[in-house]
């Protein structure tokens, strides 16, 4: 349902206001919002058709209005006027996040913390989904006589590494040997290709050579199986108790839903790549159905890589939100570029 701009340019004012504020918005109030420049009595008139269209709703006979999520979602997909984070945000920003850039697990972590510290509610990161990730680099450091450490680094800048011991004596042309033939099959392959019928087929390639390997190989797939995985690092979920329009039970249901990393993992992995604001019921998880969702995601070497996301009530400052959630999630894709780089 579209709607006339006068009555656009008075929902903008009561949700602005009340997002602000808190309390119901009556017509005197509006009288000196810019733009409107109608008497009490009309701006009366359309509160009133605006709350027989769903747009807002009278809490009380006497009080003033207060948004709907239907109100709310107009207003973000028609109305909203974005609020960029200024100067002093972007450079806090800007030098929380470069202060963690010795591993992206760091970077996120630090993502996630400066969101809620900045949008005052519970914010998520995560690192990135692992399904397009790809092998860059294997590398083996001896570690004793019959121990070595394969290191695996993936194309989204994850590092992760498993020690594995071998009845034989480990030499250094022999890891050279691992090294040099793992990375000839595996640099730029998907890190599901990392499998069993992977492992034995590449044994076998080496014939008798091949039984000295399945140590090595075992830890090369664990170390793949745990970068598929997705991490999730949450900051803030005491500042849903200070929220004023969170109440107990709302509160609840957003820790049961952070505390369900299943259902959790399953909702964030299905997000649309481009930024989502998802309004009380509108979220699929009915332990999120009194709470607002604001989600995107960073980008690694142009394609979409994991989600940063805040959750907080209804009423949000969603034009303040959106903006400051994208610029943290560029800062967080061009220092994962860069440590990317620093890698190669």
């Amino acid at each position: 349902m579209d709607i006339a701009l006068r009555k656009q340019k008075i929902l903008a004012a009561v949700i602005e206001r009340y997002i602000a504020t808190g309390e119901p918005i009556g017509s005197k109030s509006l009288l000196s919002a810019d733009g409107l420049e109608v008497s009490s009595a009309t701006i009366r008139n359309e509160l009133a058709d605006l709350t027989a269209k769903g747009f807002l709703i009278q809490p009380h006979t006497s009080a003033g209005r207060i948004p709907t999520e239907y109100g709310y979602r107009y207003y973000v997909d028609k109305l909203m006027k974005r609020k960029e984070p200024d100067e002093r945000v972007r450079r806090y920003i800007d030098n929380r996040i470069r202060s963690a850039n010795d591993a992206p697990e760091h970077i996120l972590k630090a993502a996630s913390e400066t969101a809620s510290e900045i949008l005052s509610t519970a914010a998520l990161s995560t690192t990135p989904i692992g399904d397009n990730a790809r092998v860059h680099r294997v590398k083996f450091v001896q570690t004793g006589r019959h121990t070595s450490m394969v290191v695996l680094i993936t194309s989204s800048g994850m590092v992760k590494s498993r020690l594995f011991r071998c009845d034989f004596a480990i030499t250094p042309e022999m890891l050279n040997v691992f090294d040099r033939a793992l990375n000839e099959k595996l640099a730029g392959q998907p890190l599901s290709y990392v499998n069993r019928p992977f492992a034995q087929t590449f044994a076998a390639s080496f014939g008798e050579l091949g039984l000295l390997m399945p140590d090595m190989l075992t830890a090369v797939m664990e170390a793949c199986r745990e970068a598929l995985g997705m991490n999730v690092y949450v900051s803030g979920t005491t500042r849903l108790l200070y929220q004023s329009d969170i109440d107990l039970r709302t509160a609840r249901g957003v820790l049961e839903f952070l505390g369900d990393t299943e259902n959790r993992d399953k909702l964030l992995r299905g997000l649309p790549e481009e930024t989502r604001v998802f309004i009380g019921k509108e979220n699929n998880p009915p332990l999120l159905r009194r709470s607002s969702v604001v989600a995107t995601r960073y980008t690694i070497e142009n394609q979409p890589a994991g989600i940063i996301a805040v959750i907080g009530p209804t009423r949000f400052d969603y034009s303040s939100a959106v903006p400051t959630l994208e610029y943290i999630a560029q800062t967080v894709g061009e220092q994962i570029d860069e440590l990317i780089s620093i890698r190669q």
